[in-house]
């Protein structure tokens, strides 16, 4: 449904509800919002007059509730609805003046027998384009658009698929064909985010906009089967929804009268049902908590956890290791980490779920270990045995490895509790009890939401206000208003928080439950309300979109749901140009490529961060770490001071200066400086108009699990494959056995013979590869053994022709210093 027809259908069914007014833009996510942007204007009430907008504006009809705005100057403009009564708000809207007014449509074709996905690509005009094209729907160009990417690509344009992650450039499969590119790009589950780029080529002074998208193996929901009844939340709930961190547009959102599903962030859906005769009325209409996974959907109700999968719905309990009734509730991660470094070898929960007193991990597939209870955890506390220990709330943290436990404690528990927040670490099993405490009133419930940061930051809510903790909780404090001391609800017409919605831009925004919208920053400790944007009789949720762009669900009492795009971005600014609020700097550049750095022995990784502002200002750049202290910084710092502006740039270098020789215990040093750190860059003041709050990229160092060794000359293509074995005479063997040794050649592991003549020397040449490709040749020494036992081998050089001052350690020397090893254990780097 196009922006109009949502806008229509939201009209129809708030019309008893207050007055106000919104704006759309053909753009899709209001990507163009310029002098040549048709923005379309909307009021919905009973009291409307006219218009009123800048002189440098047009109308086509400033008498109608729905007209066409076009600006001619770039620019803040002020437009509001005039009416009979108390004044609507007035907004402010920055139309640019870019010269990038056309975009890139793509349609997936997925091709399972290679697992590969065809991406058909063309360009479109948005104020010249079909409504499918529009919807991003169409499955071919319109006439405007086939006519608009024949004429580009005659002038030289091309588009490229880049992956935001690894790196990857993929480039068309042959020329044009019925006016689209075709570019073929593997299945890939660690390198889902893309871009599509094009050449700087432009037609009628204007460029095409690049475009971002997810691209994942495809995803199925679960159908729909005949005779199947809701499942949904008590009548009157506000809307409950879970995403895939990795993949946001695959999500689940429960309301009062359904639960629904999508796998294109709700341009298509599904409704999750239950077959009858498994809950009752009561329970099918009781749903508190929901989390999707890979392997389906799970539910709490009544304090029972439930599995929805493809073609089954079962309760879990006592089979399941975990408990028959009492659980509190069930959570997954909200941040995509897909590289990740386990120091201790063991794996990562996908989920977690608590009762009163006891938290459980959960693993793919459907396994549940308890980790601790509040008993153990008040002896880890050292609390006092006669206080009451409860767990509160649960959440994962921003780090990969990491989730947070909120404790419920007091002593006569009567008026008051104090919440305590405790982190654990899935690698190192550690608990650690954070310098927090709140005092709050023995019935609340705080909800916590991490952010995306290297530190622990994170903000709590109640039904009325917001608590931040910044900055590894050494900043907190209660999230201020213009008003009422930071009580949302006073400034909402009585209406309690619903939700906070947290993006990896560090935007945050507070949905009320009568859809009014405060918004603030990552480190920011005040809020501003935005612009009345939906009717309050409507249920929404935030989610993201494929193009990592916000927007709004709604969800109406006729049992459907629809997507609306939100332009965050232009309503904050509007908010920020009537409040005076600037962001202290101009620029915030790095050259940090990756989410995922690994720094092995003997790596050095140079960064750089650079900040641009007003002369005079003092700023500077933030570097926090998070982690074990396993790495050497090196800091040096350039300055440029010109046309009144100063040009700080930060030059980071990261190593290890580690000596591994001759050390009593090789293994327990590699281990003790191995390890895995978050590492976030940001400016030293910023407001809630800076569009880029930090940079956040995880560093592990150690010995890299993707790496991996080769000989040179050796492939696994090009040579036929057949049972080829050869014998070892028993004369030759070092262990002397009675017989000769008839060994089979494996293939699989070693790939085709090398070629050699008889009396050629063979030198082995060691590369290093890793999951992207060619590292390079392995310069250091390296041990090569036979692994059958023969003996008969021999050696061109002796130790003294090769330089030794000393007699060097050989296979003889060592198998016989270590008799107790097998072969391949022997000699290695913990005996240098």
């Amino acid at each position: 449904m196009s922006a109009w027809g949502v806008a229509a259908l939201l009209a129809w069914l708030s019309c008893c509800g207050s007055a106000l007014w919104r704006y759309y833009s053909n753009s899709p996510n209001y990507n163009i919002f310029s002098t040549r942007s048709a923005i379309k204007l909307e009021y919905e009430g009973t009291s409307f007059s006219e218009w009123s907008v800048p002189e440098t504006c047009s109308l086509q009809d400033k008498r109608s509730p729905t007209t066409e705005l076009r600006c001619s100057a770039p620019g803040i403009q002020a437009i509001k609805p005039i009416v009979t009564g108390p004044d609507e708000e007035e907004r402010y809207l920055y139309v640019d003046s870019s010269h990038t007014c056309f975009m890139w449509h793509y349609r997936i074709i997925p091709f399972f027998e290679n697992l590969t996905h065809v991406i058909i690509i063309w360009v479109f005009d948005p104020e010249h384009a079909n409504p499918d094209e529009l919807l991003r729907n169409a499955e071919e160009p319109s006439r405007n658009s086939m006519v608009l990417s024949t004429q580009l690509a005659t002038l030289g344009q091309k588009p490229t698929v880049y992956t935001i992650l690894r790196k990857k450039v993929y480039f068309p499969d042959g020329n044009m064909n019925d006016g689209t590119w075709r570019i073929t790009v593997p299945v890939t589950r660690d390198d889902a985010l893309k871009e599509i780029r094009g050449n700087q080529v432009t037609f009628q002074d204007c460029f095409i906009s690049d475009t971002f998208f997810l691209l994942t193996s495809p995803l199925l929901t679960t159908p729909e089967f005949p005779g199947f009844l809701p499942l949904s939340s008590q009548t009157g709930s506000q809307l409950i929804p879970s995403w895939n961190p990795c993949v946001p547009s695959l999500a689940v959102v429960v309301s009062d009268t359904e639960t629904y599903q999508t796998n294109d962030s709700f341009r298509t859906w599904t409704r999750i049902r239950v077959p009858p005769n498994i809950l009752s009325d009561d329970e099918r209409q009781s749903v508190t908590r929901v989390t999707l996974m890979y392997d389906g959907i799970y539910f709490v109700i009544k304090g029972i956890l439930y599995l929805k999968t493809f073609h089954a719905f079962k309760r879990l309990g006592r089979n399941e290791n975990i408990p028959d009734g009492g659980i509190m509730g069930v959570t997954s991660r909200k941040w995509c980490w897909i590289k990740y470094l386990l120091k201790n070898k063991g794996r990562r929960s996908t989920m977690v779920i608590w009762t009163e007193n006891e938290v459980y991990l959960g693993y793919t597939p459907l396994e549940f270990v308890r980790i601790i209870t509040t008993a153990e955890l008040k002896i880890l506390l050292k609390l006092s045995p006669s206080a009451t220990l409860t767990v509160h709330n649960m959440e994962y943290t921003g780090h990969p490895l990491e989730l947070a436990v909120l404790l419920n404690y007091c002593i006569t528990c009567t008026v008051t509790k104090n919440i305590f927040i405790v982190i654990y670490n899935e690698d190192t099993k550690q608990w650690m009890f954070q310098d927090f405490t709140l005092d709050v009133p023995i019935d609340s419930f705080l909800v916590a939401r991490f952010l995306f940061s290297a530190t622990p930051e994170l903000v709590l809510y109640d039904k009325h206000r917001i608590y931040y903790c910044y900055h590894n909780f050494t900043l907190t404090g209660v999230l201020q208003t213009p008003t009422e001391n930071g009580n949302l609800s006073m400034l909402s017409n009585e209406s309690v928080i619903h939700e906070v919605f947290i993006d990896y831009y560090g935007n945050i925004v507070v949905k009320m439950e009568n859809n009014i919208i405060f918004y603030f920053k990552t480190s920011i400790t005040d809020a501003v309300k935005l612009h009345v944007w939906v009717n309050s009789t409507i249920r929404t949720t935030f989610l993201l979109s494929t193009s990592g762009h916000i927007y709004l669900l709604y969800a109406f009492d006729n049992g459907t749901v629809r997507p609306q795009e939100y332009p965050l971005k232009l309503e904050a600014h509007s908010i920020a140009f009537k409040t005076k609020d600037k962001c202290p700097y101009t620029a915030f550049n790095n050259d940090i490529g990756r989410i995922f750095y690994f720094l092995d022995k003997g790596d050095t990784l140079k960064l750089w961060s650079q900040l641009v502002y007003p002369e005079n200002t003092g700023l500077y750049t933030i570097v926090e770490l998070y982690g074990p202290e396993v790495l050497q910084i090196s800091r040096h710092t350039e300055y440029e001071i010109a046309f009144g502006h100063c040009t700080k740039t930060l030059q980071l270098t990261f190593s290890q200066n580690i000596n591994y020789e001759g050390v009593d215990n090789y293994f327990h040093l590699q281990d003790k400086n191995t390890g895995l750190l978050l590492i976030q860059l940001r400016p030293s003041a910023y407001s809630k108009t800076c569009t880029r709050a930090h940079k956040v990229f995880q560093m592990a160092v150690g010995c890299d699990i993707y790496k991996y060794i080769t000989v040179k000359g050796f492939s696994k293509k090009g040579c036929l494959q057949h049972d080829f074995t050869y014998v070892i005479e028993k004369s030759h063997l070092r262990h002397q056995p009675s017989q000769n040794l008839k060994v089979r050649y494996d293939w699989e592991e070693y790939g085709c013979p090398l070629k050699l003549r008889f009396t050629e020397k063979f030198q082995p040449v060691i590369q290093l590869f890793n999951d992207d490709g060619f590292i390079e040749d392995v310069k250091v020494n390296f041990i090569v053994w036979e692994i059958h036992g023969r003996d008969d081998y021999s050696f061109n050089t002796t130790m003294k022709q090769s330089g030794c001052l000393n007699e060097a350690q050989t296979w003889k020397s060592m198998i016989k210093l270590n008799k107790h090893l097998p072969l391949e254990e022997v000699w290695g780097p913990q005996f240098l």
